[in-house]
């Protein structure tokens, strides 16, 4: 069973015509997509716009228009994966280096769905999956510094390309500081203590901001909804 595939079907209960719907990325948004385009092409007309390029271009090759989130008023779902989620609906979205654009789709959504398989639902953070800091160059050293001061980090570093000889740099030019914890601190605190920092233009935490998660078991899926 394509548990990544079932978790997607599920959020099609969710699209009703005439949404604008945004879309992250991932194998799960993937097939997302592609259910997605069978209702479009069922006379179910759908706006959609995306955070991440690869989805960009399947949309485009699927022959779904991708409007730019400047052009649209608000997003009624925003629909993306995670590295991983807790039993509280924070989560954590490190992988892919683009957390800051995602937040913003996340903001302007009246509802942010998490999809995923059994395994991204965790009971509190392991420790695996770092929180990733996107950061200016000019602030680098001082973050760097600052960081090792908040609640002791096991571990911080610079996010390394392996196509060139330097850091990761993102699309607005930003470097990626990967901070794990072996004992995480308070996320509350956590979160404000990072943000808070010059030089920070966002970080890979979502911190009380999904809505729902839809996670898919050997069993079926599972409906998570964010405590009030």
């Amino acid at each position: 069973m394509d548990l990544k595939k079932a978790a997607a079907e599920e959020a099609l209960k969710y699209i009703k015509a005439g949404m604008t719907i945004g879309l992250g990325a991932g194998s799960t948004i993937a097939h997302l997509a592609r259910l997605l385009k069978e209702k479009y092409e069922a006379d179910m007309p759908l706006h959609f716009c995306t955070s991440s390029f690869s989805t960009a271009s399947l949309l485009k090759e699927l022959q779904l228009e991708v409007i730019s989130i400047n052009d649209v008023e608000s997003i009624d779902i925003y629909f993306d994966g995670c590295d991983e989620v807790d039993l509280n609906l924070n989560a954590l979205k490190s992988g892919g280096g683009i957390h800051t654009v995602e937040k913003l789709y996340a903001r302007q959504a009246k509802v942010f769905i998490i999809l995923g398989d059994q395994q991204k639902l965790v009971q509190k953070f392991t420790g695996k999956i770092p929180i990733v800091a996107e950061v200016i160059p000019a602030a680098s050293s001082y973050v760097f510094k600052e960081v090792k001061k908040i609640s002791s980090p096991q571990k911080i570093e610079w996010q390394m390309s392996n196509k060139s000889d330097g850091p990761v740099i993102t699309a607005s030019g930003n470097y990626l500081l990967e901070i794990y914890f072996d004992s995480w601190p308070d996320l509350a605190t956590l979160n404000s203590q990072l943000k808070m920092l010059t030089g920070v233009i966002e970080i890979s935490l979502f911190y009380k901001l999904v809505h729902k998660a839809i996670i898919a078991t050997s069993a079926g899926s599972t409906i998570i909804e964010r405590p009030l």
